[in-house]
């Protein structure tokens, strides 16, 4: 049986070598004998600006009859069907790719006589690219060497002037342009890409492997990535594998190209992330339709992303707007859909502050003089509120008034109230001697429960009610300038803490006769 596979693979290996000779020496021929000519009338009509591409054109088509003599010189070693065809796909990429620009050039410059040879060119070229086709099928069999290679006629000429026609409308017509990474291995396949890419109104940058593409990707932000699957350093598979597993990278839409149909590559590729394969060499209509709907829902997604950004920073500034009015405990119950805030704080501390003899002050001073004064000494509060986390409630007028303990309880609340009212009489009198300003405060506490709650439909507001507001605003109203004025509840709570200055019974309005103190310094910590 053994014996009878060698012999097998021998035949084979004969029939495909004669299939070779038959069907593609000639036709490689014809192509440089084409290029020739064209090469002589472009040279005799002073086309100079032609001799460039044809030259390529003529360097692909020696390169593909030096790998048809190379092969076909072979004698003992097998030949891989597949990767001969994707070796002979390669020139041919370039010779197409060449010929069609240079056609798309000659029609634009009237050049009819030199457009007829280079569509026969063309029709040669999509021979060979047939017979390249029909040189292996998928399951790596010998095509049937009696099946003679599609003729050459001037259908093929025509059908090639029709695609270059469509390509040229199709960049006409299409208005996504964007900047565009193109990584291949070979020089001519990144020229080509690049200089009809470029034609297509997009910006382009070359790479000519994995690891340049890379390196550029690192520091250069692309709207699209034109990978070859096959090449010597990095492979296109893993290039895009790295690419989709970094964040500045990952949405970044990357199509596969190669010259090799290998449908198992092309399925690891688009489950890896590529979003579309182009095979070499390429149809023009096909090419520019696949950059373009890619770049479009790129460049939706990019709105989109703008979009999404705009509103997250909407978001954050309602948020700040909301979190000048109402405590964050609050925000978060509202966003969690309770329309009715309404709490029984069990014990609260509550502080009044107000500016005494305000309104004389009032009185004689132009209203943004005013405005600014008030503005410094409340925003000091408020930077004191938040050091001492106290819930500024509101201002009314001259007054201020903060909560401690609603939103949560906490077992130093009173202590935290008398050194946040020292804090501020501390605060008013560095303003007064920085401004020449003669002004003071009178401030006022209480603790006890209350209820709290946020009331209003247009304009949110978050407040506390109860005997507790009502006695600490006595408090205040009560007191002292440069005082701060307790209730006997508090001060039982501050014994030990705070020196207190017994005041005795007063009568405090809708309370009548209550015992109260003045807060005096801190007291040394017990050890």
């Amino acid at each position: 049986m053994g014996d009878l596979d060698v012999t097998d693979d021998a035949r084979f290996q004969r029939a495909l070598l004669a299939h070779l000779r038959q069907e593609f020496t000639a036709p490689a021929a014809a192509i440089l004998g084409y290029v020739e000519i064209l090469i002589e009338d472009a040279t005799r009509l002073s086309l100079d600006a032609f001799l460039p591409d044809l030259e390529r054109i003529q360097q692909a088509g020696n390169a593909l009859q030096t790998l048809l003599q190379a092969v076909l010189a072979q004698t003992g070693e097998v030949i891989d069907p597949r990767k001969l065809r994707h070796d002979l796909r390669t020139p041919m990429n370039a010779i197409k790719g060449y010929g069609e620009m240079l056609i798309e050039d000659a029609a634009n410059a009237g050049r009819e006589t030199f457009l007829d040879d280079l569509s026969r060119l063309l029709a040669a070229v999509e021979g060979v690219l047939a017979r390249i086709e029909a040189l292996v099928d998928f399951t790596g069999q010998p095509a049937d060497p009696t099946v003679a290679a599609r003729p050459i006629d001037q259908a093929d000429v025509s059908g090639t002037l029709r695609v270059i026609r469509a390509a040229g409308l199709e960049q006409g017509r299409s208005a996504e342009r964007g900047r565009i990474l193109v990584v291949d291995d070979n020089a001519a396949n990144r020229d080509l890409l690049s200089r009809r890419l470029t034609r297509a109104g997009h910006e382009v940058v070359e790479a000519e492997g994995g690891a340049a593409a890379l390196a550029l990707l690192q520091h250069g932000t692309f709207d699209l990535v034109l990978l070859d699957l096959i090449m010597p350093d990095i492979t296109g598979y893993e290039v895009l594998c790295r690419l989709k597993a970094e964040p500045a990278t990952k949405e970044i839409p990357v199509i596969m190209i190669s010259a090799l149909d290998d449908l198992d590559s092309i399925v690891r590729c688009i489950e890896a992330g590529a979003v579309d394969y182009l095979p070499k060499p390429f149809d023009p209509t096909l090419l520019h339709a696949r950059i373009g709907s890619t770049l479009e829902i790129k460049h939706l997604r990019d709105r989109e992303q703008l979009m999404l950004a705009e509103i997250k920073r909407e978001k954050e500034r309602n948020e700040d707007l909301l979190l000048s009015i109402l405590p964050r405990g609050i925000i978060d119950r509202i966003n969690q859909g309770e329309t009715l805030i309404a709490d029984d704080i069990g014990e609260t501390t509550i502080l009044f502050a107000d500016i005494v003899n305000f309104t004389p002050l009032a009185g004689r001073v132009p209203a943004s003089d005013l405005i600014i004064f008030l503005d410094k000494i409340f925003s000091a509060f408020d930077g004191l509120a938040e050091e001492y986390a106290a819930e500024k409630i509101k201002t009314i007028g001259d007054a201020y008034m903060v909560a401690l303990g609603l939103l949560e309880a906490r077992p130093d609340q009173t202590e935290a109230a008398a050194s946040l009212a020292q804090a501020m009489l501390r605060t008013v009198d560095a303003i007064a001697a920085d401004t020449l300003v003669p002004v003071a405060l009178r401030i006022g506490l209480h603790t006890g429960p209350a209820i709290a709650g946020v009331i209003g439909r247009k304009k949110f507001s978050y407040d506390v009610w109860g005997n507790t507001v009502n006695i600490a605003s006595r408090m205040e109203s009560h007191g002292q300038a440069g005082k701060i004025h307790l209730t006997q509840a508090v001060a039982r709570r501050l014994d030990g803490r705070f020196t207190l200055e017994d005041r005795g019974e007063i009568d405090i309005k809708g309370s009548g006769r209550m015992r109260t103190f003045f807060l005096g310094p801190a007291l040394p910590a017990h050890v």
